[in-house]
């Protein structure tokens, strides 16, 4: 059973006795386990087995969890047979049964099997039986023995004689048709193209705010392309989340590319933090170790815009509904852009003609705690028609990604002995031996700091960004010109949420 991304071991018990014909079964069940009974009692029926005419009861243990999802079917019905004889007790021995039964005995596949098998590795069981559509997503996991059956009446008949074999392949296939987008696409913005590659140098969050047709929402879909590729372990991770999303687009491998997740702005709370009756994972667990890009940020609800503050600050979700908690992983790299008013054209008076009431009501949307939280806030300003025609020779997103990938790994050693790698993670207890400042950059800070009216948290955020900008120059410690940058990077909130002026 799943427990956010993670497995949870179940005992099916059946104890067939003496008394009034009565199927039951007991353990804290959720409606569609409960209604499992019908589902198996009737494709056993189908495969030529009738149920004793007894009291029949079945236990899901341990019995103070509330057992969710249709996977439980295939065990229960193994269990009733070993209970009636038909199959030997040694044969389901340190073994993991899952699957979905319909009304004819077939197998449907599950949601949530990579994390079932994976976590069942770990605990030492190493054979497992699955419905063949979740065969070769099993078959992810190093060290898994698997088998996979299209009908319980195949699962019956290799578990009394112990003849298996292979289902022909029927799982999802991912589907590349489309181009791969890239950033030598996006001509002009060199500002915002140094942004962008800052910001996925040091896994910092970032801002972009500008008129409509600055190339935001094109520079934001080509940030995962700049990203470091994913490790083993964070391809697992991302694959867990999606498989148990029922969204793994190829389940002949894991997640490959970073993930790159654009809710509308008329998502809910939860679909955004993840919940609902079931505890689903949401958009920013989905973005796990991937972009998460907020288009119009001031058009979200200010309540789920709120939902972020955690997440940001601990890289994890907890939720807690009236049928549990859960806790999902949600480290993510936060991109997200507005319009600098509601008709777009602000501060160019020429063109704007949003009043000052507007202008406020527009910029309070979004609250100063959550802009304290992105590590840059950048202005796209309006493309040129020179720069938009232009054919100059862009820079391609593995070039990029080079510099991003040889930055990274420059802090990855640094922070070795760390329980993070990236200088977003730098806490704030450690801030003086990672980015210590010189005498003159100490004095350039505190000058910054009355003249910007820093919060403690954007100060730091400042560091850590001059930090990063230092590492892509190679130098071992932050310099003036880094901090400069850095606070360039922060300025724009000047501009728009304290300079409005009529």
């Amino acid at each position: 059973m799943l427990d956010g991304i993670c497995a949870m071991p179940v005992q099916v018990e059946v104890d067939i006795s003496m008394g009034m014909p009565v199927f039951d079964m007991v353990g804290y069940l959720s409606p569609e386990v409960r209604e499992a009974k019908e589902r198996v009692r009737t494709a056993l029926h189908n495969c030529g087995i009738l149920l004793p005419a007894k009291r029949i009861t079945v236990n899901l243990s341990p019995a103070n969890i509330r057992k969710t999802g249709t996977g439980f079917d295939l065990p229960i019905a193994v269990a009733l047979l070993v209970a009636m004889g038909l199959v030997k007790p040694e044969k389901c021995v340190d073994t993991i049964f899952s699957g979905e039964l319909n009304l004819s005995g077939q197998l449907l596949p599950v949601r949530g099997i990579l994390p079932m098998v994976s976590d069942g590795v770990k605990e030492g069981i190493h054979k497992f039986v699955v419905p063949a559509d979740n065969l070769m997503e099993s078959r992810l996991v190093q060290g898994a023995d698997v088998c996979g059956f299209p009908a319980l009446e195949s699962v019956i008949g290799y578990l009394q004689d112990g003849g298996y074999k292979e289902p022909a392949y029927a799982g999802r296939r991912q589907n590349r048709s489309h181009g791969v987008p890239d950033f030598s696409e996006v001509n002009g913005q060199q500002f915002l193209k140094r942004a962008a590659e800052i910001a996925a140098s040091g896994m910092h969050n970032m801002l972009m705010v500008g008129p409509p047709g600055a190339g935001k929402t094109m520079i934001s879909e080509r940030m995962a392309t700049i990203l470091p590729p994913l490790t083993k372990k964070e391809q697992l991770e991302v694959s867990k989340i999606y498989s148990v999303c029922g969204l793994l687009a190829d389940s002949r491998t894991l997640l490959q590319e970073r993930p790159f997740r654009s809710p509308h702005h008329t998502v809910s709370m939860a679909g955004l933090a993840g919940g609902g009756r079931s505890i689903r994972p949401g958009e920013i667990s989905l973005a796990h170790h991937g972009v998460l890009f907020l288009d119009e940020l001031p058009e979200f609800s200010k309540s789920t815009m709120e939902v972020l503050r955690q997440p940001l600050e601990e890289h994890q979700i907890h939720l807690t509904r009236a049928v549990g908690s859960v806790t999902y992983p949600s480290d993510f790299l936060l991109l997200a852009s507005m319009n600098p008013c509601n008709c777009g054209y602000y501060p160019d008076r020429n063109r704007c003609r949003c009043t000052q009431a507007s202008l406020q009501r527009y910029f309070d949307r979004i609250s100063q705690p959550l802009i304290d939280r992105m590590d840059l806030c950048v202005e796209a300003p309006m493309v040129t028609y020179e720069e938009l025609t232009g054919n100059g020779n862009n820079e391609s997103s593995k070039t990029i990604r080079d510099r991003v990938c040889e930055c990274q790994e420059r802090q990855i050693f640094r922070f070795k002995d760390e329980n993070f790698s990236h200088n977003s993670g730098i806490p704030a207890a450690k801030l003086n031996q990672f980015c210590r400042l010189g005498e003159k950059e100490q004095r350039y800070m505190e000058k910054m700091f009355h003249k910007l009216s820093l919060t403690a948290r954007t100060y730091h955020k400042i560091l850590r960004v001059a930090r990063t900008i230092a590492d892509t120059q190679k130098a071992e410690n932050i310099r003036v010109c880094d901090l400069t940058e850095a606070v360039c990077y922060r300025s724009i909130g000047d501009k728009f949420w304290g300079g409005m002026e009529e």
